[in-house]
């Protein structure tokens, strides 16, 4: 199924993801190119929420860019199955093999990118069209950091998650989301 038929038959949580999805399919049916960083403003992105087994466990990495605790994921880059983007950097990251809950989306969300130096060249601030997948994970499998993304890689309990990290908009709009869907997925 192509992403913009995935994200029209997507059911929005609230209003931010609701907003988001209309935004997301306006652009995606605009015909500019959003699955490669060629377009300077906005790009596709994937996500994961990485669960463990028993759902009382979240996957986050100290991501060195936003001095942060956070999920895991990365640009499409010209991939377009956007699953397939979210389980690569979720092993890329931290070294764990997790599946799928579902190959549904889990959440969409446009977020915002300041400005900042990567690999010693300036991007400028730019917007992340995010496709997040509910993905579970193993808490007893090793895990290792990805050292020129970030610095550890560890698992938090669901409220510890959204403390860890130091981003106040992620904490309120989209980690406490992301842990309060997770009753639509029983064990």
């Amino acid at each position: 199924m192509e992403l913009i038929q995935k994200i029209e038959s997507f059911s929005p949580w609230n209003e931010q993801e609701a907003r988001d999805k209309a935004e997301i399919l306006r652009r995606l049916r605009s015909g500019e190119e959003l699955y490669t960083r060629e377009n300077p403003s906005a790009h596709l992105t994937a996500s994961a929420w990485v669960v463990s087994p028993d759902r009382r466990r979240v996957l986050l990495a100290y991501h060195r860019l936003y001095d942060s605790w956070a999920w895991l994921g990365g640009h499409a880059d010209g991939e377009r199955d956007l699953l397939a983007v979210a389980l690569r950097e979720v092993s890329e990251e931290s070294g764990l093999a997790a599946r799928p809950l579902s190959t549904d989306i889990y959440s969409l969300e446009i977020l915002t990118v300041d400005g900042h130096e990567k690999r010693g060249e300036y991007v400028s601030s730019h917007l992340h069209l995010n496709v997040t997948f509910l993905l579970e994970g193993d808490p007893a499998q090793p895990v290792r950091c990805k050292p020129d993304e970030n610095s550890q890689v560890d698992w938090f309990g669901l409220e510890e998650a959204v403390q860890a990290s130091s981003e106040p908009w992620f904490r309120q709009r989209i980690y406490k989301k992301l842990n309060a869907k997770l009753t639509d997925f029983p064990l």
